[in-house]
């Protein structure tokens, strides 16, 4: 890598950022190399520990690096990008990009919905809902925590619910309850991830992440699951197109 500018006025975080992202989008380090540590970039770059371990924090931040404790820091594996402009399944997308979904379920249970429930799906304050809270997973990665409601009255069978894993929650109420989702309305907001949130994701409380927002309709535009899912800022990447 160049020698970084001291007289610019380009901060010299910012530029060792710049040449780290510069070597992995030119394949000279890959995803699993390790990256010089501290002292390496200190003496490589005439730079102070601190603008070294301010460029190597944003990395990781932004989920371009990854620490390991007692080992150092390495390249991580890309963000799992998704277009906004259609609709889809996270277990689909994940297969089509050559990844292995695996769910783990959390629990399935029949619940009073709360009022948000309630109104998404459009039901009476007397409904209960069946909710699934599963941890969805990708090539054994968490990548989101997810809490999926669905009216009572249409989940016939409460032992057809042990299928999902093994195949996607719209493809078993399409099999099983003749239920075909065919639209849906997401909403996202940044928040931070909590203290329960960090056990499932190995991760530290306080992280920046993604809440989903998600309403599916059935054929007749009758609203049919309401989603609940955290996804850490690390792991996943929406975008849409606009013309």
């Amino acid at each position: 890598m160049d020698r970084l500018q001291h007289e610019s006025f380009i901060p010299l975080y910012h530029q060792l950022k710049e040449k780290i992202k510069e070597s992995i989008d030119s394949g000279m380090w890959k995803v699993g190399d390790k990256i010089p540590s501290e002292n390496q970039l200190m003496e490589q770059f005439d730079i102070s520990r601190n603008t070294a371990r301010k460029a190597i924090e944003e990395l990781v931040q932004e989920g371009i690096l990854y620490r390991t404790q007692g080992k150092g820091t390495f390249i991580a594996r890309p963000k799992l990008e998704q277009s906004l402009t259609g609709f889809y399944s996270f277990s689909k997308v994940l297969r089509e990009k050559g990844m292995n979904p695996k769910d783990i379920i959390l629990g399935i249970d029949v619940v009073e919905p709360k009022l948000k429930v309630r109104e998404a799906l459009q039901i009476a304050k007397t409904e209960k809902v069946v909710e699934i809270k599963r941890l969805r997973c990708a090539n054994d990665k968490p990548f989101i925590l997810e809490s999926s409601y669905i009216p009572k009255s249409l989940v016939t069978d409460m032992e057809c619910l042990k299928d999902i894993g093994k195949v996607s929650l719209y493809d078993l109420l399409e099999e099983k309850f003749n239920i075909r989702v065919t639209k849906a309305k997401e909403a996202f907001e940044p928040v931070l991830i909590r203290d329960y949130e960090s056990a499932y994701f190995k991760i530290k409380e306080g992280l920046p992440a993604l809440l989903l927002e998600r309403v599916a309709y059935d054929l007749s535009g009758k609203p049919v699951e309401f989603c609940k899912s955290i996804i850490p800022g690390d792991r996943c990447r929406f975008y849409t197109e606009l013309t």
